[in-house]
């Protein structure tokens, strides 16, 4: 029976609904029976949603989830959801998407959506303050404003629903091929040819797009699609992103020279950071970007691994309360390190709110990082998030077999395996799920699992692999793919407890399912099944093309294949070019 006069999160597994277990908002878990309840008491909801090591998140928790007036406005006027977009990305996904759709400008984190009593959406925002700043109005006045709102117009914001519907369904005409390089151009044309990403700040390192201009780089050789490789991977290795004291890179930088990041560490980035890297190494064998590979996968070796022996999710950006204060430095603290203005750039006012971000002049000696890291191993280390997402993990395992040719002694091969074995045990041999409910699995799940599978079978030549992947894939078609639409759904078709069937086509954080599904059925020679999906594909890519890099990075393999070309995924004849 749902308590909606208490806060219900204490008893819920995910670390971020942990930090908002005392708040003294009656917070509810996302459930059919908080939705019912909703519905029967004709109540709207206030959905939020972010994650643990989300700055902005914890700012909003402090100012307004935190505080007994906002919260008495919060539970007298709705009904309260927390959600974990780790958890939920299905979730996060309609949501932001509803957000684009009213704001017009992307979305972020904490998303603070407003629900109709059928959980429509009707209004949103992302984070509000305690007090009226830049513009925004307070938390407080929001919540008074959508009251009002609702209570005079909740028979128009009911009826809404088939027009909010119609605008959130994804579009699509008839193209069933066309010319790839030329959408691949246009996102060229976006790119910073000086400080690397796409022009302006933020930056984020946007690994779908590096990883397709290396795959055309290795199917048409020409060095305009291996430059901006090249840029953003020495900014990203050298600047304020990367943690050159333990390794690793931050989710962003809110600067358009990658020198200050949003301090978060995600399992996400960093897997794909060595994909990317281990990528680029093969066609350009660079000690230096070799190193950085080792750091980091030491450090997801090291610092990443939860109590069941996979890959958590993420470092929190905050500790004691500051953002970064376990990353930077002070001048007093550092200064006196023998020759260390020689490999990093220091100055007494310092180059972020007078403390020192980090970025590299010169590769340091590794007594020098001794130095810097038993200054930092005093501080608080961040919170640390440790759940296990199948999906990341899979993606990692894929990463960690493309370092092994990169670093092949490191025995990055048999780690990967390892994992793979405990991802069999716990999930292939039971249940296929995303993270902490039975219940709960998406098709990202299903295909960075394939991807991985195909990998391994890639390198060690073991044909259980093969047959692993076509049973889990077909086992995936049968769960996730709309036979009218020819895409595979988000979520599972059977258990949907959102208002439409969410299909996501676009990269996001990872790469997109759909289109890496594409990849496995090529793999798998399943063509026709890759024919279908590949169609489908091309008729969502000439309206949402900015948006599916990797997809067009699929097509064209797919294309390739079909043709009886000598390809991969990573390319055409790959090991026959000259570097």
């Amino acid at each position: 029976m749902t308590q909606i006069d208490k806060n219900s999160l204490a008893s819920d597994p995910s670390p971020y609904l942990q930090q908002h277990k005392n708040n003294p908002v009656n917070w509810q878990t996302w459930s059919k029976e908080t939705l019912k309840f909703a519905k029967k008491n004709k109540k709207p909801i206030l959905l939020s949603i972010g994650y643990s090591s989300c700055h902005w998140c914890h700012v909003m928790a402090h100012e307004s989830f935190e505080d007994k007036e906002t919260a008495s406005l919060m539970n007298k006027y709705f009904i309260n959801i927390k959600v974990d977009r780790e958890e939920r990305p299905d979730l996060d996904f309609v949501f932001q998407s509803s957000f684009q759709l009213f704001n017009q400008t992307s979305g972020g984190w904490p998303l603070t959506m407003f629900l109709d009593e059928n959980g429509i959406p009707f209004m949103g925002g992302t984070y509000f303050p305690k007090n009226s700043q830049n513009g925004l109005p307070t938390f407080k006045e929001v919540l008074e404003k959508i009251n009002d709102t609702y209570s005079e117009q909740r028979e128009n914001i009911i009826k809404q629903k088939n027009l909010i519907i119609k605008n959130l369904e994804l579009k699509k005409n008839s193209v069933l091929n066309q010319d790839l390089e030329p959408i691949l151009e246009i996102s060229l044309n976006y790119l910073d040819p000086i400080k690397g990403g796409y022009k302006g700040a933020p930056k984020f390192p946007t690994f779908n797009l590096f990883e397709t201009l290396i795959y055309f780089y290795n199917t048409s050789n020409n060095k305009k699609y291996l430059k901006p490789v090249e840029i953003v991977l020495k900014q990203i290795c050298s600047k304020g992103l990367y943690d050159h004291v333990e390794g690793g890179i931050a989710r962003y930088t809110v600067d358009e020279n990658w020198i200050i990041p949003h301090f978060e560490k995600m399992l996400y980035d960093n897997s794909q950071f060595i994909l990317l890297l281990s990528k680029y190494c093969k066609i350009n064998s660079d000690i230096y970007f070799k190193d950085k590979l080792e750091q980091t996968i030491e450090f997801l070796k090291k610092d990443f691994l939860n109590k069941d022996g996979f890959l958590g999710s993420a470092y929190d950006a905050d500790s004691d309360g500051e953002e970064g204060k376990y990353y930077i430095y002070s001048f007093s603290e550092i200064k006196d390190i023998e020759n260390i203005n020689k490999y990093f750039e220091i100055k007494p006012e310092g180059n972020w709110e007078n403390k020192i971000i980090l970025v590299e002049k010169e590769k340091p000696t590794q007594e020098i990082l001794k130095k810097l890291l038993q200054i930092r191993l005093k501080r608080k280390k961040p919170f640390f998030d440790d759940k296990t997402q199948l999906d990341l993990n899979c993606l990692m395992i894929s990463a960690l077999i493309a370092a092994n040719e990169i670093l092949p002694k490191n025995g990055y091969l048999k780690l990967a395996e390892e994992f793979f074995l405990k991802i069999e045990k716990k999930y292939i041999h039971n249940q296929i799920y995303h993270s902490y409910s039975k219940d709960i699995v998406f098709i990202e799940d299903y295909a960075f699992l394939i991807n991985a599978i195909n990998d391994l079978s890639d390198v060690t030549m073991n044909f259980k692999y093969k047959d692993l992947a076509k049973k889990l894939t077909k086992e995936a078609i049968f769960k996730f793919f709309l036979e009218d639409k020819n895409i595979f759904q988000k979520n599972p078709k059977n258990n949907n407890d959102i208002f439409f069937k969410p299909i996501d086509i676009g990269d996001n954080t990872i790469p997109n399912g759909n289109a890496i599904m594409l990849i496995n059925l090529v793999k798998l020679g399943m063509m026709d099944e890759a024919k279908k999906l590949s169609d489908s594909l091309n008729g969502y890519l000439n309206i949402y093309k900015n948006h599916m890099m990797t997809t067009i990075r699929a097509l064209d393999f797919f294309n390739n294949i079909n043709l009886g070309k000598n390809c991969n995924e990573h390319g055409c004849k790959i090991d026959d070019k000259k570097t």
